[in-house]
């Protein structure tokens, strides 16, 4: 190969690899063009590229980056993968590939994330974490569960205060009749015990008419 071509195929990877910090590789070697075919439509649908590249050249693409770390030790035809929504998601996607007996050939060769190098068996432990978007679902079921608790508190007090309000009108309705009837009750006999002397009063007066008729007859 030229150096003309080598420096094309370089720079193609460079563009590729633009603003990627994670990646793994994996090996393709062996599969059909078919088997590849659905491999990448599979990859695609997960928002994972893949590309094939020479040890060689992918070093001198990614010579001075955090990427480089990923090429250390290895040699022959590898494939780069990367994407997903982080490099949790692409290492999940990579085992379940490599379990698939469709792409037996498929397996993960390492990879780097957060500039450090990463063997084999680390990507199926990275793996076996919660993504970004699991991690966001957890940390906001801790976040909105106080505030559940809150409205559910609140909701109860709310409730056992109704109904508190609630039983004392009810009772005070009860108590209403209950006073007005007492109130009647008791104004009965003191209506008839004050009816009594104004009727007797006149009763009263007579002998004292018939004294004074007798005190002038005798003058």
């Amino acid at each position: 190969m030229s150096k003309y071509v080598k420096d094309l195929l370089t720079q193609h990877i460079k563009q590729e690899l633009e603003g990627v910090g994670d990646l793994l590789l994996v090996n393709v070697v062996g599969l059909t063009a078919t088997k590849t075919t659905e491999l990448r439509k599979q990859l695609r649908e997960k928002d994972i590229k893949l590309l094939v590249v020479k040890n060689s050249l992918a070093r001198r693409a990614t010579e001075g980056t955090q990427l480089a770390a990923a090429f250390e030790g290895s040699a022959g035809t590898l494939a780069m993968v990367w994407g997903a929504t982080d490099i949790v998601a692409l290492a999940k996607e990579v085992v379940r590939l490599a379990g698939d007996k469709d792409f037996e050939q498929f397996e993960a060769r390492g990879g780097v994330m957060d500039g450090a190098k990463l063997q084999p068996e680390e990507v199926e432990q990275v793996s076996k974490w919660p993504t970004r978007e699991e991690q966001l679902s957890i940390l906001m079921g801790q976040v909105l569960s106080p505030g559940a608790n809150l409205v559910s508190q609140l909701t109860s007090v709310g409730g056992a205060l109704a109904s508190q309000i609630e039983q004392k009108a009810e009772g005070a309705e009860d108590e209403a009749p209950a006073a007005e009837e007492a109130a009647e009750t008791a104004a009965e006999p003191a209506a008839e015990t004050a009816a009594e002397p104004a009727a007797e009063a006149p009763a009263e007066g007579e002998p004292q008419a018939e004294a004074g008729g007798d005190e002038a007859k005798e003058g």
